[in-house]
């Protein structure tokens, strides 16, 4: 009994995670760049440091003040509005690499994360999140980006260069303004609050977020848009959702807030309380993955068979004639679905040789004068006469 139970542990080990809605901070902004992307982290910068030391020549980012600060940001909006394509990207990149904390300007982790965070609620205050919005709409909107993508053979970074900039940049205001932390500012709280409502009310031309991204993700599969970025616009629709709805824990207060005013009974558990304690367990295998481990057992069967001579296998085949190869096969399969014993193996499969029955004695050919057998009396003589008795 203890043998097995150290089996099945050892083919479902116990998992450690985490049953909640996404994972930290760091974690779930990582998972929004792949490792093709890291040569933009440094283009970023050059973007940023290029425009920003032709307006501030002495000093950092981290060193201006908040009006200062706000000046600047209100400079590069102005500039996203030019029609020039090189210099909107320019700029979109500098917004970005504020969005990402300025990492160049920083020592530590810590830091980025707290630079970040200050510059994301800076850029949402001086209105960033609806000018990218506006953005982003007249790329979805670009037909001839779209038919040159379908054209293409292979679809590269290139193709969606503009895209994953601005998803990129308002998937990290989502994702820091969404999340609460404990140092938060009183403003930060309420535009907290305020983000929520604009994200699932209509932003840009009579649609929600979520309705765009969801929009771009039927374009994506129908195959009308094969270059938008669809790791990223996943992510984004993921976080707005979360954000505007509300996750497990929104959706349990909901509950009993729901029965107090219905006059009903509490609950008496938290089902979500419930699930994290449980033992993280694998999905049930479907008709498919059923089928072949039964056949992967079969073989396994078969193959622990002892070998059997050959006169024993002629013996075998030869035992029904009419018999073809199919037939026999399936007899085999039957036989072994209805044997309960594993390993058991088939008498006639056993190392024995099966001897042939021994042949007749000839007997003598009747006397001349017998016109036939039965007119003979006695028994026939054989062709020898017996030997005399002593």
């Amino acid at each position: 009994m203890q043998t097995d139970e150290m089996e099945g542990s050892m083919e479902s080990p116990n998992l450690e995670f985490e049953y909640g809605d996404t994972d930290s901070l760091t974690a779930e902004i990582s998972e929004l760049y792949s490792y093709t992307e890291e040569p933009e982290f440094g283009l970023n910068r050059d973007c940023f440091e290029e425009d920003f030391r032709s307006q501030v020549k002495e000093k950092k980012w981290t060193q201006l003040g908040v009006s200062e600060q706000k000046a600047y940001v209100m400079r590069l909006l102005d500039m996203l509005e030019v029609t020039n394509r090189e210099k909107r990207l320019k700029v979109a990149r500098a917004i970005l690499y504020l969005a990402q904390g300025v990492f160049d300007e920083c020592d530590t982790e810590v830091d980025v994360l707290h630079w970040s965070r200050h510059n994301v609620f800076l850029l949402y205050d001086m209105g960033t999140f609806t000018a990218l919005l506006e953005l982003l709409s007249m790329e979805i909107d670009n037909n001839q980006a779209c038919s040159s993508a379908v054209r293409k053979p292979a679809i590269s970074l290139a193709d969606s260069t503009e895209l994953r900039v601005l998803l990129s940049t308002m998937y990290l205001m989502v994702e820091t303004i969404r999340v609460e932390t404990e140092d938060d500012r009183p403003e930060w709280s309420a535009a907290r609050e305020t983000f929520r409502t604009e994200l699932g009310s209509p932003l840009y031309n009579g649609e929600p977020l979520a309705l765009m991204l969801f929009t771009m993700v039927n374009k994506f599969c129908s195959m009308n848009a094969p270059h938008f970025p669809m790791k990223k616009v996943l992510l984004l629709l993921w976080k707005t959702i979360l954000f505007t709805l509300g996750g497990l824990e929104a959706l349990q207060q909901m509950k009993v807030e729901r029965r107090e005013r219905q006059g009903l009974p509490p609950l008496p558990e938290d089902s979500i309380k419930v699930v994290r304690s449980m033992r993280a367990a694998s999905p049930p295998a479907s008709a498919m993955e059923l089928i072949e481990l039964q056949q992967q057992q079969k073989r396994g069967r078969r193959s622990r068979r002892p070998l059997v001579k050959q006169d024993s296998l002629d013996t075998y085949n030869e035992r029904d004639p009419f018999k073809n190869d199919d037939a026999r096969d399936e007899e085999e399969d039957s036989d072994d679905a209805d044997s309960g014993i594993e390993g058991e193996v088939d008498p006639l499969d056993r190392d024995v040789i099966i001897q042939p029955p021994p042949p007749l004695p000839r007997s003598a050919p009747p006397p001349r004068d017998c016109p036939s057998p039965k007119a003979c009396p006695g028994p026939p003589k054989s062709g020898r006469d017996p030997a005399p008795h002593p």
